[in-house]
């Protein structure tokens, strides 16, 4: 039974992956066609927002896979394609942004920090360590001499 329902699992993995283009939206020539599936999969869904216009079946998307086809039937390159819709929709229309100016600040904040919060948290970790083995404490080495014996006295209770 499991295998079965492995295979039926399988099977149906392609349909879900089958994208939203519809047979009306397609180009006769395959070498456009390919080409806007290209593009498609680059440009964000403005509704879905994490989904490609390739697979999005909202309106926006059905939209902007015919106007990306327009431009390259009318003889646009992918890169003036794309920018076509960038110059309407705004870089928020790419699904991975261009890594330039502002962008490329917040590409490289993510592992800044990260390499930041680890530096960090090694020289705690040896201040700590070195702590230990000096035997000190600095709140505890702080303490009067009234302090200590209130202090010991309260341990040994």
């Amino acid at each position: 039974m499991k295998k079965i329902i492995l295979v039926v699992i399988l099977l149906m993995i392609p349909v879900f992956q089958a994208g939203a283009v519809e047979p009306n939206e397609m180009l006769s020539d395959p070498v456009l066609e390919a080409r806007a599936r290209e593009i498609s999969k680059g440009l964000r869904c403005m509704q879905c927002q994490n989904e490609n216009i390739d697979v999005s079946s909202a309106d926006i998307a059905r939209d902007l896979r015919l106007a990306v086809r327009e431009r390259l039937v009318a003889g646009d390159t992918d890169d003036q394609t794309v920018a076509y819709i960038v110059d309407r929709y705004g870089e928020f229309a790419l699904l991975s942004p261009t890594k330039t100016g502002m962008n490329l600040f917040l590409w490289f904040a993510g592992p800044a920090m990260f390499l930041l919060a680890f530096g960090v948290g090694v020289t705690f970790l040896r201040r700590s360590a070195r702590r230990q083995e000096n035997g000190s404490n600095p709140t505890i080495d702080n303490l009067s001499e009234e302090e200590t014996a209130r202090l010991d006295d309260i341990i040994n209770r």
